[in-house]
């Protein structure tokens, strides 16, 4: 989804199946109970506090950026979504895999547990709503897991299964499990395979992304 126009509220969405499915039934049961925003168009270097105009104009050049339409690719839209955090945050959460780069040999296993730095005072290093991690490319997995996290959205996810090949696959959880593919016809004349993993704290917005490898 995506605003059209800075200066009316006009909307672009694209919805998913399931959502065109629930709103032609046209019977007043769908509704729209979560959503999230984001700014990943905005350049806030353009913001200029020494603009002659005065203040009302320290924004300007960031008010008449254009805006970005909406377009159904996950790992592409929304990398950046608007959070709220506790007054007096002096410092941005940030996320610790314990992993610059994953590196797995074909069939093994790893699970990892995300922290959250800089958050809550750092009394509370993980987060209550737990992590979304986003694999590029699922037949790089064997196995991909989410555990954890027992809300509905969390639910949904981990038993979401993919059609296709070279697509994304998303789970929930505080502690994400991974197992390298043991499907030798993948590798082809390649001793690897190689992807992202991107974590997202779903209370903070803090988010990471690291390359992985799945040698053969």
């Amino acid at each position: 989804m995506g605003y059209l126009n800075n200066s009316v509220v006009t909307v672009d969405a694209i919805l998913t199946t399931k959502g065109r499915e629930l709103l032609a039934k046209n019977d007043g049961t769908f509704r729209i109970t979560q959503f999230a925003l984001a700014d990943d168009e905005i350049d806030y270097t353009l913001y200029n506090p020494t603009h002659p105009s005065g203040s009302a104009y320290y924004g300007q050049a960031i008010e008449n950026m254009p805006l970005l339409e909406a377009f159904p690719i996950e790992t592409q839209i929304m990398k950046y979504k608007l959070a709220t955090l506790p007054r007096g945050t002096a410092k941005l959460p940030v996320l610790d895999l314990g992993y610059s780069s994953i590196s797995l040999q074909q069939g093994s296993s790893l699970s990892i547990t995300p922290q959250t730095l800089n958050y809550l005072g750092n009394n509370q290093t993980y987060e209550t709503s737990g992590y979304s991690a986003t694999i590029s490319d699922v037949r790089l997995m064997s196995t991909y897991t989410g555990v954890g996290v027992n809300t509905q959205a969390a639910i949904a996810a981990n038993s979401s299964t993919t059609l296709g090949t070279n697509v994304s696959k998303t789970v929930i959880g505080t502690q994400i499990n991974l197992r390298g593919t043991t499907v030798n016809t993948l590798f082809g004349t390649n001793t690897q395979l190689t992807g992202t993993l991107t974590v997202v704290g779903l209370d903070s917005g803090a988010r990471l992304t690291v390359p992985i490898t799945i040698t053969q």
